[in-house]
C-alpha cells in the first residue's frame, strides 16, 4: 500500500466516521490482541511532560453486568421505589456493546503542566481509541452518563476521588447501517484571523 493510498482510506475513514448507539451494536468485540493493539493506539496521543493523566478501565463478559448491578444499586438507593423497569435499564448500560472502555482522566495540578491540557489529552485518547476501532471494522459510541458524574458510581466503577470520566467507548458491530446526522456548516464556525 502507497502512503498515498493509506492517506486516502484515513481520511476517507474520518469523513465518513459516525457514532453507533450502543443498542444497535453486536459482538463479536474486540479480541485480547485487538483490544491490547486499540489501548497501545489510544494512548498515542499528544501528552505534553508525558504525564500520562489518564488510565483504562475496561468492561467486558461478566465485569459488564456487575458493573450495571452496581448502578441499579446506586439508582435503587436513592429511591427505594425505583420501577423494575428503570433498574433494568440501569442493569444494561454497558451489556449492549460487548466491549466497553473507560476512558479516566487523571488530570492535577502541575508545576509546569496545565490541568486543561491534561484533561484535553484524555480527550485525545478517547478518540483515538474511537478511530483505531472503526478502523478495525467495529463501530463505536463515545457517551457519558448519569454515573460518569456521580461520585458513588465512580468509587464503585474503580475511580479514585481525583479522577474522572472522560468517557466511556462502547465498542462492537453495527446491527445496521445508520444514517449520518447533520454536521456543522463550515461558515458558521470557522473565523478567520
Amino acid at each position: 500500500m502507497t502512503d498515498q493510498t493509506s492517506a486516502n482510506q484515513t481520511i476517507a475513514l474520518l469523513q465518513h466516521r459516525r457514532s453507533v448507539p450502543p443498542q444497535s451494536m453486536t459482538a463479536p468485540g474486540p479480541t485480547s490482541e485487538q483490544l491490547d493493539a486499540l489501548l497501545t493506539i489510544a494512548a498515542r496521543v499528544p501528552d505534553h511532560g508525558k504525564l500520562a493523566p489518564w488510565r483504562f478501565i475496561v468492561f467486558e463478559g461478566e465485569g459488564r453486568a456487575r458493573a450495571g448491578d452496581l448502578l441499579a444499586k446506586i439508582v435503587l438507593d436513592d429511591n427505594p421505589d425505583t420501577p423494575a423497569k428503570r433498574l433494568e435499564l440501569e442493569r444494561a448500560r454497558l451489556m449492549h456493546a460487548p466491549v466497553v472502555v473507560a476512558i479516566v482522566s487523571r488530570a492535577a495540578p502541575h508545576v509546569k503542566i496545565p490541568e486543561w491540557e491534561q484533561i484535553l489529552s484524555a480527550g485525545a485518547v478517547a478518540m483515538n481509541l474511537t478511530v483505531a476501532a472503526n478502523a478495525m471494522g467495529f463501530g463505536t459510541s463515545w457517551l457519558t452518563e448519569w454515573y460518569a458524574y456521580d461520585t458513588r458510581a465512580k468509587a464503585a466503577l474503580g475511580l479514585a476521588d481525583t479522577e474522572n470520566v472522560a468517557g466511556f467507548i462502547h465498542i462492537g458491530h453495527p446491527t445496521a447501517v445508520l444514517d449520518d446526522r447533520i454536521r456543522p456548516v463550515l461558515a458558521d464556525i470557522v473565523t478567520r484571523f
